[in-house]
């Protein structure tokens, strides 16, 4: 049986460098030969664009770009009574002179009455002030205080140290005297910001648990990697110690004297919260039952949990 003869139509397509040459092969519209061998013929395509001639003169146009409206809306409802208008960017005179930094004298108290005394206060570290909203008492014999081991490597940051033959004599933070920074790494990347409480030798601190941004906010979040107004900025120990952009290199560091790390004074919260501390399950019940964790009544920067915290 003979197949019956099929004759093909020879299509062309114009694979010409033209300005309306379209890479979709589907909006080419087939050519006979006759039409492919004038090259000089545009392709054809479903959507054409029109062709913009290029002006014979050059016309210089000045634009003129209005200028942002000023946002009249309400400071954040996050913000606290004396934090009504959002952290400034840069440090007045008029704020130094009413907060001036805190004497060392002011430390030198047991940790448990330093606490309290905190909330309020301010640090100040750059361009940045925080104000402590949050803090926890460690004292002498707490089974929950890094000092109940002694001086060792990771309790006590070295301030000094002598090398004897092949001897290391390392002298403590915590166990130094009142009003120094003490900075410890925990779980490997949060740096966490005590201040040492008492007498030297006591190895007591109180730990800033949060605070609340007053200047250098553009900072703060820069540092915290987060664009937030809102207290997940400075609500946590980690989160604090990120925003001052401290390391443990701080230990040691005198908060009474200009430059570097400081703590300004503050006014006196009106009223106050206590409650437990936060995970020190592995200390003794009577340690951790013990309401020393205290912070600023009415405040939304502080850490969780917050139902655990009640008026003294």
């Amino acid at each position: 049986m003979l197949s019956p003869k099929i004759k093909f139509k020879q299509l062309f397509y114009s694979i010409l460098p033209s300005s309306k040459f379209t890479s979709f092969p589907s909006q080419l519209t087939p050519m006979n030969k006759k039409t492919a061998q004038n090259s000089k013929k545009a392709v054809k395509i479903r959507n054409p664009t029109k062709t913009i001639k290029k002006p014979t003169t050059t016309t210089t146009v000045d634009i003129v770009v209005a200028p942002k409206r000023r946002s009249t809306a309400k400071p954040s409802s996050h913000l606290q009574e004396n934090d009504e208008t959002l952290p400034t960017t840069s440090i007045s005179s008029d704020f130094l002179g009413k907060n001036p930094i805190l004497s060392p004298d002011f430390y030198q108290i047991d940790a448990l009455d330093l606490a309290p005394r905190l909330l309020g206060k301010h640090i100040r570290k750059d361009d940045v002030i925080l104000r402590i909203t949050e803090v926890e008492a460690y004292r002498p014999n707490d089974s929950a205080c890094h000092g109940r081991f002694g001086i060792t490597a990771r309790t006590a940051p070295v301030i000094a140290h002598l090398v004897l033959v092949k001897s290391k004599t390392y002298l403590s933070t915590q166990f130094g005297a009142g009003g120094h920074a003490y900075v410890y790494l925990c779980y490997g990347m949060h740096n966490m910001l005590n201040v040492v409480a008492d007498k030297k030798g006591n190895g007591a601190a109180v730990l800033i648990r949060s605070c609340a941004p007053v200047c250098g906010l553009e900072t703060i979040q820069r540092r915290r990697g987060l664009k937030s107004e809102k207290p997940v900025l400075l609500a946590g120990p980690g989160k604090v110690g990120q925003a001052l952009g401290i390391s443990t290199e701080w230990s040691n560091h005198p908060l009474f004297t200009p430059g570097g790390l400081e703590l300004l004074d503050g006014p006196e919260p009106e009223k106050i919260l206590v409650g437990p501390r936060v995970g020190i399950e592995y200390a003794l019940p009577e340690h951790v039952n013990a309401l020393w964790r205290f912070a600023i009544d009415g405040s939304p920067w502080i850490s969780a949990p917050r139902n655990t915290l009640r008026p003294p």
